[in-house]
């Protein structure tokens, strides 16, 4: 979703702004969140995350986790700050900590592809292959024009398959075809002279792409168009991987059930749905978005099959605003 400049690695990371802040060591209390939110206009956060941006382009990290963490004690939960603080510990190169910062990040906005990007650039830094390829075909399904993520996991595609030529080439060392393969995969990766097959060939986050600002809803409508069908198609994935946590999180805390069922009841019903099934896959197509400031309505086909159900509908999702996310307020099918 947001502009890059390719990394001289095998993979980039995308430092694109999201729309909050760092992520604070220690939390404020969450009585605390309300106030700030009151008296921080979106001018000043905006201020705020170009001078975080500013300091971490100039190297001078220390200052930049500083600013952000003080930014964030006040707001814990803003995206765009917790995301740049997870770019400045990749730069620090505190890995353990940018896990930490760029998985809560997947978690609380699971229709962000840019934090299972970075996820997957330190994976593969540490040669987790298969944890980087599933990052990224997470970011994929999220933001299906993301392309940077399609290039990395395509690089990740082919370090896999430079992996299985490699062991081929070692079980069986008559095997004439897998070296000549291992050579051309090896060849579009002149990383420091490493290889593809080896841990050393593995990227790191010692280059990253250029950070930039996504601007919240100001961005007009066809930005919250994007971010909207981002979001359902998210949406759908989180249930097609039975994650009942990530999926229940796309509803919003005004979300009225067409059933009338309370809250907590809708949640048990929804749980008793998809957790106990073997598999479910939920594709959604022919998006209509229609978007009036903070709220929008979304109408599309969606196709739904599990190992026990197989069922075509027309559903309406309404969604609003909160903060830098859309969330689910009502749901219905039929073509309402």
């Amino acid at each position: 979703m947001f502009p890059f400049v390719k990394s001289l690695l095998p993979l980039a990371a995308a430092m694109a702004l999201l729309s909050t802040q760092a992520w604070a060591q220690t939390p404020a209390p969450a009585a605390a969140a309300p106030a700030a939110a009151a008296t921080t206009t979106p001018a000043q956060a905006s201020a705020e995350y170009a001078e975080v941006n500013r300091l971490l382009r100039a190297g001078q990290y220390e200052q930049a986790v500083n600013r952000a963490d003080q930014f964030l004690a006040t707001s814990p939960k803003d995206p765009q700050m917790r995301f740049l603080k997870g770019v400045i510990q990749s730069q620090r190169g505190q890995t353990t900590e940018a896990l930490t910062t760029f998985s809560g990040l997947t978690q609380d906005f699971p229709e962000l592809p840019e934090p299972y990007n970075n996820l997957a650039v330190i994976y593969a830094g540490q040669n987790q292959l298969d944890k980087a390829r599933v990052a990224l075909e997470m970011a994929v399904r999220t933001n299906p024009s993301y392309s940077v993520a399609h290039e990395n996991l395509g690089d990740v595609y082919a370090r896999l398959a430079a992996q299985a030529y490699q062991k081929a080439s070692q079980l069986d060392t008559t095997n004439t075809s897998a070296a000549p393969k291992l050579k051309t995969i090896n060849g579009l990766f002149p990383n420091k002279g490493a290889k593809v097959g080896d841990a050393g060939g593995a990227a790191t986050v010692a280059a990253m792409a250029t950070l930039l600002e996504r601007q919240p809803s100001a961005a007009g409508a066809p930005t919250a168009s994007r971010d909207i069908e981002s979001t359902v198609r998210a949406w759908a994935q989180a249930w097609s991987a039975r994650d009942l946590g990530s999926y229940l999180r796309f509803y919003g805390a005004e979300f009225q059930a067409a059933s009338g069922l309370a809250r907590p009841q809708w949640e048990r019903e929804r749980e008793s749905r998809i957790v106990p099934r073997e598999r479910i896959h939920v594709a959604v197509s022919d998006l209509d978005i229609r978007a009036d400031g903070k709220r929008a309505t979304v109408r599309f086909r969606q196709d739904y099959e599990s190992d026990i159900l197989k069922v075509t509908d027309r559903k309406t999702l309404e969604l609003v605003q909160d903060g830098p996310r859309w969330v689910i307020v009502r749901e219905t099918l039929g073509s309402s």
